[in-house]
Protein backbone atom coordinates (compact mmCIF):
# COMPACT_ATOMS: atom_id res chain seq x y z
CA UNK A 1 0.00 0.00 0.00
CA UNK A 2 1.52 3.46 -1.28
CA UNK A 3 1.64 6.08 1.51
CA UNK A 4 -0.69 9.26 1.33
CA UNK A 5 2.69 11.07 1.26
CA UNK A 6 3.90 9.47 -1.40
CA UNK A 7 1.00 9.37 -3.77
CA UNK A 8 -0.99 12.52 -3.19
CA UNK A 9 -4.95 12.43 -4.28
CA UNK A 10 -7.03 15.37 -4.46
CA UNK A 11 -10.30 15.05 -2.36
CA UNK A 12 -11.93 15.05 -5.66
CA UNK A 13 -10.08 11.67 -6.39
CA UNK A 14 -7.74 12.91 -8.53
CA UNK A 15 -3.85 13.11 -8.39
CA UNK A 16 -1.95 16.12 -6.82
CA UNK A 17 -0.39 18.27 -9.37
CA UNK A 18 -2.01 17.02 -12.85
CA UNK A 19 -6.20 17.21 -11.26
CA UNK A 20 -7.08 14.24 -13.41
CA UNK A 21 -8.96 10.99 -11.98
CA UNK A 22 -7.86 8.03 -13.73
CA UNK A 23 -11.09 7.69 -16.24
CA UNK A 24 -10.32 10.94 -17.88
CA UNK A 25 -7.16 10.34 -19.47
CA UNK A 26 -6.65 8.58 -22.41
CA UNK A 27 -4.08 5.76 -23.74
CA UNK A 28 -2.75 7.99 -26.20
CA UNK A 29 -1.17 11.04 -24.57
CA UNK A 30 0.33 14.04 -26.77
CA UNK A 31 2.53 16.29 -24.03
CA UNK A 32 3.36 19.75 -25.12
CA UNK A 33 5.26 22.14 -23.02
CA UNK A 34 3.55 26.06 -23.71
CA UNK A 35 -0.30 25.64 -21.92
CA UNK A 36 -1.51 27.72 -24.27
CA UNK A 37 -0.55 24.60 -27.37
CA UNK A 38 -3.00 22.08 -25.86
CA UNK A 39 -5.47 24.08 -27.83
CA UNK A 40 -3.65 24.38 -31.03
CA UNK A 41 -3.84 20.20 -30.53
CA UNK A 42 -7.10 20.13 -29.44
CA UNK A 43 -9.12 22.50 -31.62
CA UNK A 44 -8.48 19.55 -34.13
CA UNK A 45 -10.31 16.72 -31.78
CA UNK A 46 -13.63 16.14 -33.17
CA UNK A 47 -15.45 15.77 -29.46
CA UNK A 48 -13.41 17.50 -26.22
CA UNK A 49 -14.92 15.32 -23.78
CA UNK A 50 -12.96 17.15 -20.73
CA UNK A 51 -10.71 19.87 -19.30
CA UNK A 52 -9.13 20.95 -16.54
CA UNK A 53 -6.06 23.38 -15.79
CA UNK A 54 -3.89 23.07 -12.40
CA UNK A 55 -0.96 25.56 -12.26
CA UNK A 56 0.97 24.93 -15.87
CA UNK A 57 -0.53 21.98 -16.24
CA UNK A 58 -3.76 21.93 -18.84
CA UNK A 59 -5.21 18.69 -20.57
CA UNK A 60 -7.71 18.01 -22.59
CA UNK A 61 -9.68 14.43 -23.36
CA UNK A 62 -10.96 14.14 -26.55
CA UNK A 63 -11.19 12.08 -29.91
CA UNK A 64 -10.27 12.67 -32.70
CA UNK A 65 -11.03 10.17 -35.65
CA UNK A 66 -12.34 7.40 -33.31
CA UNK A 67 -9.09 7.34 -31.71
CA UNK A 68 -9.55 8.88 -27.44
CA UNK A 69 -6.46 10.76 -26.50
CA UNK A 70 -5.07 13.28 -24.04
CA UNK A 71 -2.80 16.21 -24.78
CA UNK A 72 -1.32 17.45 -21.72
CA UNK A 73 1.24 20.87 -20.89
CA UNK A 74 4.32 20.05 -19.43
CA UNK A 75 5.57 23.43 -19.07
CA UNK A 76 9.52 23.03 -19.29
CA UNK A 77 12.37 21.22 -18.32
CA UNK A 78 12.70 17.74 -17.06
CA UNK A 79 11.51 18.84 -13.33
CA UNK A 80 8.31 19.09 -14.20
CA UNK A 81 8.66 15.58 -17.09
CA UNK A 82 9.12 13.86 -13.29
CA UNK A 83 5.93 15.17 -12.58
CA UNK A 84 3.97 14.62 -15.67
CA UNK A 85 5.25 10.88 -16.02
CA UNK A 86 5.23 9.59 -12.68
CA UNK A 87 1.71 11.21 -12.36
CA UNK A 88 0.42 9.35 -15.98
CA UNK A 89 1.68 6.18 -14.61
CA UNK A 90 0.19 6.39 -11.40
CA UNK A 91 -2.96 6.95 -13.37
CA UNK A 92 -2.65 4.31 -15.52
CA UNK A 93 -1.38 1.88 -13.27
CA UNK A 94 -2.06 1.94 -9.43
CA UNK A 95 -5.63 1.35 -8.16
CA UNK A 96 -6.17 5.02 -6.12
CA UNK A 97 -8.58 3.06 -3.91
CA UNK A 98 -6.24 0.33 -2.24
CA UNK A 99 -2.92 2.86 -3.56
CA UNK A 100 -1.71 -0.89 -4.88
CA UNK A 101 0.07 -0.87 -8.04
CA UNK A 102 -2.28 -2.80 -10.75
CA UNK A 103 -1.60 -6.74 -11.05
CA UNK A 104 -1.21 -6.08 -14.98
CA UNK A 105 0.36 -2.92 -15.84
CA UNK A 106 -1.06 -0.50 -18.80
CA UNK A 107 1.63 0.67 -21.46
CA UNK A 108 0.66 4.20 -22.22
CA UNK A 109 1.47 5.98 -25.98
CA UNK A 110 3.55 9.16 -24.89
CA UNK A 111 3.99 11.49 -27.87
CA UNK A 112 5.77 14.91 -27.34
CA UNK A 113 5.24 17.49 -29.99
CA UNK A 114 7.67 20.36 -29.49
CA UNK A 115 9.98 22.87 -30.39
CA UNK A 116 14.14 22.30 -30.96
CA UNK A 117 17.06 23.75 -32.06
CA UNK A 118 19.83 22.21 -34.67
CA UNK A 119 23.56 21.57 -34.05
CA UNK A 120 23.89 20.28 -37.35
CA UNK A 121 24.27 22.98 -40.26
CA UNK A 122 22.37 20.19 -42.95
CA UNK A 123 19.59 20.17 -40.74
CA UNK A 124 17.35 22.42 -42.40
CA UNK A 125 15.21 25.11 -39.95
CA UNK A 126 11.25 24.23 -40.37
CA UNK A 127 12.21 20.74 -40.66
CA UNK A 128 10.54 18.35 -38.75
CA UNK A 129 12.68 15.38 -37.06
CA UNK A 130 11.98 12.34 -34.64
CA UNK A 131 14.48 11.50 -31.36
CA UNK A 132 15.75 8.02 -31.85
CA UNK A 133 17.80 8.15 -28.53
CA UNK A 134 17.82 10.85 -26.05
CA UNK A 135 20.95 12.04 -24.03
CA UNK A 136 20.14 13.93 -20.85
CA UNK A 137 22.31 17.03 -19.54
CA UNK A 138 19.80 16.96 -16.66
CA UNK A 139 20.48 14.20 -14.67
CA UNK A 140 17.22 13.47 -13.95
CA UNK A 141 17.56 9.52 -14.41
CA UNK A 142 20.30 9.30 -12.14
CA UNK A 143 17.91 9.07 -9.62
CA UNK A 144 16.36 6.39 -10.98
CA UNK A 145 17.20 2.66 -11.56
CA UNK A 146 17.45 2.59 -15.15
CA UNK A 147 18.96 -0.92 -17.53
CA UNK A 148 21.00 0.45 -20.78
CA UNK A 149 21.75 -1.49 -23.66
CA UNK A 150 25.28 -1.99 -24.29
CA UNK A 151 25.29 -0.28 -27.40
CA UNK A 152 23.63 2.67 -25.35
CA UNK A 153 26.51 2.02 -22.98
CA UNK A 154 28.61 2.76 -25.41
CA UNK A 155 27.23 5.73 -26.81
CA UNK A 156 26.86 7.26 -23.55
CA UNK A 157 30.73 6.23 -22.79
CA UNK A 158 31.93 8.19 -25.87
CA UNK A 159 29.30 11.09 -25.45
CA UNK A 160 31.01 11.83 -22.10
CA UNK A 161 34.32 11.62 -23.34
CA UNK A 162 34.09 14.10 -26.30
CA UNK A 163 32.57 16.33 -24.23
CA UNK A 164 34.98 16.33 -21.36
CA UNK A 165 33.04 18.58 -19.22
CA UNK A 166 33.52 18.12 -15.75
CA UNK A 167 30.63 21.10 -15.17
CA UNK A 168 28.13 18.85 -16.61
CA UNK A 169 26.24 16.31 -14.11
CA UNK A 170 26.48 12.35 -15.29
CA UNK A 171 25.02 12.30 -18.35
CA UNK A 172 22.78 9.29 -19.08
CA UNK A 173 20.86 7.88 -22.10
CA UNK A 174 17.39 5.84 -23.04
CA UNK A 175 15.48 5.60 -26.58
CA UNK A 176 12.39 5.96 -28.23
CA UNK A 177 9.94 3.35 -28.80
CA UNK A 178 10.67 2.04 -32.17
CA UNK A 179 7.35 1.10 -33.12
CA UNK A 180 6.28 4.65 -32.88
CA UNK A 181 9.51 6.08 -34.50
CA UNK A 182 8.13 3.51 -37.48
CA UNK A 183 4.45 4.72 -37.31
CA UNK A 184 4.72 8.61 -36.96
CA UNK A 185 8.58 9.27 -38.18
CA UNK A 186 7.84 8.67 -41.75
CA UNK A 187 10.20 9.22 -44.55
CA UNK A 188 9.49 12.85 -44.90
CA UNK A 189 10.79 13.42 -41.42
CA UNK A 190 14.02 13.33 -40.23
CA UNK A 191 15.82 11.06 -37.26
CA UNK A 192 18.25 11.81 -34.79
CA UNK A 193 20.13 12.20 -31.32
CA UNK A 194 18.52 14.72 -28.99
CA UNK A 195 20.61 16.35 -26.30
CA UNK A 196 18.20 17.77 -23.37
CA UNK A 197 19.64 20.41 -21.43
CA UNK A 198 18.93 21.77 -18.03
CA UNK A 199 18.56 25.16 -19.40
CA UNK A 200 18.03 27.65 -22.21
CA UNK A 201 20.75 29.80 -22.30
CA UNK A 202 24.51 28.69 -20.95
CA UNK A 203 23.17 25.19 -20.63
CA UNK A 204 22.43 25.20 -24.47
CA UNK A 205 25.91 27.37 -25.31
CA UNK A 206 24.21 30.71 -25.39
CA UNK A 207 25.94 33.49 -23.82
CA UNK A 208 24.38 36.99 -22.52
CA UNK A 209 26.30 38.41 -19.28
CA UNK A 210 27.26 35.65 -17.02
CA UNK A 211 29.92 33.53 -18.64
CA UNK A 212 29.58 30.00 -19.43
CA UNK A 213 31.81 27.18 -17.13
CA UNK A 214 31.83 25.22 -20.26
CA UNK A 215 34.67 25.62 -23.27
CA UNK A 216 33.58 25.46 -27.12
CA UNK A 217 30.01 23.61 -26.20
CA UNK A 218 28.28 23.87 -29.37
CA UNK A 219 31.36 23.09 -31.23
CA UNK A 220 31.82 20.15 -29.33
CA UNK A 221 28.45 19.12 -29.48
CA UNK A 222 28.45 19.61 -33.47
CA UNK A 223 31.67 17.79 -33.73
CA UNK A 224 30.33 14.69 -31.92
CA UNK A 225 30.93 11.76 -33.93
CA UNK A 226 30.98 7.66 -33.15
CA UNK A 227 29.91 5.13 -35.46
CA UNK A 228 27.18 6.34 -37.76
CA UNK A 229 25.93 8.30 -34.63
CA UNK A 230 25.70 12.57 -34.16
CA UNK A 231 23.90 15.16 -32.13
CA UNK A 232 21.44 16.10 -34.39
CA UNK A 233 19.10 18.90 -31.87
CA UNK A 234 18.26 20.08 -28.58
CA UNK A 235 15.76 20.61 -26.09
CA UNK A 236 14.59 20.50 -22.65
CA UNK A 237 12.69 17.47 -22.18
CA UNK A 238 13.23 14.20 -24.66
CA UNK A 239 15.35 12.53 -21.98
CA UNK A 240 13.40 12.67 -19.43
CA UNK A 241 10.38 11.50 -21.37
CA UNK A 242 12.30 8.69 -22.77
CA UNK A 243 14.26 7.76 -19.59
CA UNK A 244 10.56 7.78 -17.48
CA UNK A 245 8.93 6.09 -20.12
CA UNK A 246 11.56 3.41 -21.25
CA UNK A 247 11.50 2.13 -16.89
CA UNK A 248 8.00 2.15 -16.59
CA UNK A 249 7.07 0.14 -19.82
CA UNK A 250 5.45 3.27 -22.00
CA UNK A 251 5.63 3.81 -25.06
CA UNK A 252 7.71 7.25 -25.52
CA UNK A 253 8.56 9.78 -28.96
CA UNK A 254 9.63 13.01 -29.39
CA UNK A 255 8.46 14.81 -32.86
CA UNK A 256 10.42 18.51 -32.86
CA UNK A 257 9.78 21.41 -34.99
CA UNK A 258 13.22 22.49 -35.62
CA UNK A 259 13.04 26.65 -35.04
CA UNK A 260 16.56 27.32 -34.98
CA UNK A 261 19.60 26.22 -36.14
CA UNK A 262 22.65 27.15 -33.85
CA UNK A 263 25.58 26.50 -36.38
CA UNK A 264 24.00 28.55 -38.78
CA UNK A 265 22.49 31.35 -36.37
CA UNK A 266 19.04 31.26 -37.85
CA UNK A 267 15.40 30.93 -36.74
CA UNK A 268 12.55 30.39 -38.44
CA UNK A 269 10.58 33.30 -40.25
CA UNK A 270 6.96 31.94 -39.06
CA UNK A 271 7.58 29.35 -36.25
CA UNK A 272 3.24 28.87 -35.65
CA UNK A 273 3.17 27.81 -39.16
CA UNK A 274 5.96 24.93 -38.67
CA UNK A 275 4.53 24.00 -34.75
CA UNK A 276 0.82 23.66 -36.44
CA UNK A 277 2.24 21.34 -39.40
CA UNK A 278 3.89 19.08 -36.75
CA UNK A 279 0.74 19.17 -34.69
CA UNK A 280 -1.56 18.42 -37.99
CA UNK A 281 0.98 15.18 -38.93
CA UNK A 282 1.64 13.53 -35.70
CA UNK A 283 -2.37 13.90 -34.96
CA UNK A 284 -3.06 12.23 -39.14
CA UNK A 285 -0.53 9.24 -38.47
CA UNK A 286 -1.58 8.43 -34.83
CA UNK A 287 -5.05 8.14 -36.30
CA UNK A 288 -4.32 6.20 -39.63
CA UNK A 289 -4.58 2.21 -38.98
CA UNK A 290 -3.26 1.59 -42.50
Amino acid sequence: MIPESELIINPDGSIYHLNLRPEQLAQTIITVGDPDRVEMVSHHFDHIEHQVQKREFVTHTGTLAGTRMSVISTGIGTDNIDIVLNELDALANIDFKTRTPLSSPISLNIIRIGTSGCLQSDVAVDSLLVSEYGIGLDGLMNYYSQKITSEEKSLLNEFTKQLNEPHIPKPYIAPGNQSLIEKIGKEDMLRGITLTCPGFYAPQGRVLRLQPNTTNFIEKLHKFQYKNYRLTNFEMETAGIYGLAHALGHKALSCNAILANRIRHQFSKNPKKIVEKLIETVLQRITDNG
